[in-house]
């Protein structure tokens, strides 16, 4: 690692933690700083959509 990083996450880190969901692949996705401040975490992004999806839903 590089010298710059500090000691503790060298110590405390966990080799390979993330591997498996990693090679899965990954959901991840970036929002804009704007919709940011309205959807602040993923609970908020998940309420929105799934309240987006159930207006298709009856839509169609």
């Amino acid at each position: 690692m590089r010298d710059e990083y500090p000691n503790d996450l060298i110590k405390s880190g966990i080799r390979g933690k993330y591997t498996k969901s990693y090679r899965e692949g990954t959901n991840v996705v970036l929002i804009d700083p704007d919709l940011h401040r309205l959807f602040p975490d993923s609970k908020a992004v998940n309420r929105a959509l799934r309240e987006y999806a159930a207006t298709k839903r009856t839509a169609t």
